[in-house]
């Protein structure tokens, strides 16, 4: 596959992933979409390179995972390790947030951002 087809591929998928959310993200999603916070815009399942990420802020570089309880089997851990090494390593930022925490208390997201926020703030 050459990087067109590779390019074209991920557009899909994440066009895909869109079109069929987790629970977790359309929690999280109600909760930035239309610039709700912070008056910052986030895209969702937004693809970066050859990855896909679950949201993310062009302002600040900044990806939101969602960590569901695949993201604890081990191959997963280490593919999200190298995955996200590969994009710090040209700017991006990680927040990650587990599932159960969202559902739990939802303005988690909120919290996380906005601390992050602070620490450019300085």
């Amino acid at each position: 596959m050459d990087k067109l087809e590779r390019t074209e591929h991920i557009k899909g998928l994440s066009r895909r992933f869109r079109k069929n959310p987790t629970e977790t993200e359309k929690i999280v999603w109600d909760l930035l979409k239309n610039k709700k916070l912070k008056d910052l815009k986030f895209r969702r399942q937004h693809p970066i390179g050859r990855y896909i990420v679950d949201f993310y802020c062009p302002k600040h570089k900044l990806i939101v995972e969602i960590d569901g309880l695949i993201h604890e089997m081990q191959d997963q851990k280490d593919y999200d390790e190298a995955r996200q090494e590969d994009l710090e390593s040209s700017g991006h930022i990680f927040i990650r947030v587990r599932t159960e925490d969202i559902k739990e208390d939802s303005r988690i997201i909120y919290r996380k951002i906005e601390m992050f926020l602070k620490t450019i703030d300085m």
